[in-house]
């Protein structure tokens, strides 16, 4: 294997040529939890972890799972601001590849993020912004006509929102397997 990375479990990791086998949810916690939303540009620490799990709890109970595992990339691949993410086709093209092996691994429904958990990525925007976020001089002009969600952002440190994470992972994939799906 060339081109490769180490995981938190110790694994090598190949982003490119990855497989369900390659993912595990125990790195995705922690790398996430690890992570700092918005490049680090953040009053106080907030984790893509904690962003994922307040998501996962905003959505319709059938889009949860996918809430929460909508930035799994990110575990593998770093996270990428918005406004840079939109502008680099080849950095989506391999996020879109990994996240079309995480949903397989994980059973989620189809490759593409249903559309309530998209617009709810959006709206927690305006909540996050709000909470952790110096004043802007200009409008961000993506949150126009999104409401926020109303939720509270805590700032857990990196080895809660971890901890929080693979918890609510187990509970959401829990009750998926007592109802069958």
């Amino acid at each position: 294997m060339s081109n490769w990375m180490q995981t938190y479990g110790g694994e090598p990791f190949s982003p490119l040529t990855a497989t369900e086998d390659d993912v595990h949810i125990t790195d995705i916690a922690h790398a996430l939890g690890m992570v700092c939303r918005y490049a680090g540009h953040c009053r106080r620490f907030y984790s893509v972890a904690e962003h994922c799990v307040i998501l996962s709890h905003t959505v319709d109970p059938e889009n949860a799972l996918w809430a929460l595992l909508h930035d799994a990339t990110e575990a593998y691949v770093g996270d990428m601001v918005r406004p840079l993410k939109v502008d680099m086709p080849a950095y989506r093209a391999v996020e879109d590849r990994l996240m079309a092996v995480i949903a397989r691994k994980y059973g989620l429904p189809g490759t593409d993020m249903p559309a309530q958990v998209k617009e709810h990525d959006t709206r927690i925007v305006n909540d996050e912004r709000a909470a952790l976020m110096a004043p802007s001089r200009l409008p961000w002009g993506m949150l126009e006509g999104f409401e926020p969600l109303g939720v509270t952002i805590w700032g857990w440190d990196p080895y809660t929102a971890g901890e929080r994470y693979l918890s609510r992972f187990y509970e959401l994939t829990r009750e998926r397997a007592l109802q069958g799906v």
